[in-house]
């Protein structure tokens, strides 16, 4: 995650620490005076909003710079910077946080990826194969998007580039039967893990929602207790958007953990926060370039520090 907050050409950006400094404190002589005056605050407040941090999440954050700058443990930009971490922390690893994969000994595990259209689903599978082998793990992977052609072809270079196996259609074929041949196949060749990638679809799609909702049916019936991890994709760069998005699929279907992609391309990463709080689900991974080993498993104390310090 050493380049989580840094532009396409590698020059850092602005981090959010700075730009509080810059926003929100810029008269350093209120909290050398030992307080944080209000505007201070309602600045700060602004900042990370506009950071993608969502109200609610915000609302506790600044609430708790506020107490801490009354009892007077806030005192110098060391101790703001250090108070905000510890409640971005907390806010990732409050509910459900557990950022492990989730994997059954004994029978192949089935992990789902669901998302919108140009989350990075195909992407993030492919990124998932290479670590799930360089783990020693026996890897199928699925093309359950049969709407888009060159999903098909992408998916299977990347099983090809991993060593995965690989199951596809043809274009257009039905996704909940291409999800049980692939666990058929998976089964048959006693694979460890089985990746099945869906169509991207855009949330506010009731027909291909309910789509959605078929395959994951289909899924259960073929091998029961599957999947064991629906992994919900989601493009750091869409800001509160996402949170939307992720509403509705975990409304569709039971979501499992967070994927984040693109937070190479976007210092507001807010948006990671407001998810979480959202639904209540694990982010598993972040993902940080195009690379195969561009794919971050999540750990909220690092996260924090990065997207606080760039």
């Amino acid at each position: 995650m050493a380049l989580l907050f840094r532009k396409k050409d590698d020059v850092p950006r602005k981090s959010l620490w700075q730009r509080i400094k810059d926003i929100a404190l810029t008269d350093v002589a209120v909290i050398a005076r030992g307080g944080v005056d209000q505007g201070s605050l309602e600045l700060l407040e602004q900042t990370l909003l506009e950071a993608d941090f969502g109200v609610p999440v915000t609302l506790r954050l600044v609430e708790e710079v506020r107490a801490q700058a009354q009892r007077g443990t806030v005192r110098t930009q060391d101790q703001f910077l250090g108070a905000l971490k510890v409640g971005i922390e907390a806010a990732l690893r409050a509910g459900r946080s557990d950022p492990a994969l989730h994997l059954p000994a004994g029978t192949p595990a089935v992990i789902l990826v669901l998302g919108v259209n140009g989350a990075g689903k195909t992407t993030f599978i492919g990124k998932l194969a290479a670590q799930l082998r360089a783990e020693g793990k026996s890897v199928l992977l699925g093309a359950g998007d049969t709407f888009r052609a060159g999903a098909i072809d992408q998916l299977r270079v990347w099983a090809e580039r991993t060593g995965a196996a690989f199951v596809g259609g043809a274009p257009g074929g039905d996704p909940g039967a291409l999800a049980w041949q692939a666990i058929d196949a998976g089964v048959a060749r006693g694979v460890d893990v089985i990746v099945i990638d869906t169509a991207g679809r855009l949330h506010t799609s009731g027909a291909l929602m309910d789509e959605l909702k078929k395959v994951q049916r289909v899924v259960e019936k073929r091998l029961p207790g599957a999947p064991h991890e629906a992994l919900l994709v989601l493009d750091g760069t869409v800001g509160q958007n996402a949170v939307q998005q992720a509403r509705t699929f975990a409304a569709a279907v039971p979501v499992t953990g967070l994927v984040v992609t693109k937070l190479d391309g976007t210092a507001r990463g807010g948006v990671v926060l407001a998810v979480h709080e959202a639904i209540d689900v694990p982010v598993k991974f972040i993902g940080v370039g195009e690379q195969a080993a561009d794919l971050a498993a999540f750990d909220a104390g690092r996260f924090a520090a990065e997207l606080l310090e760039g």
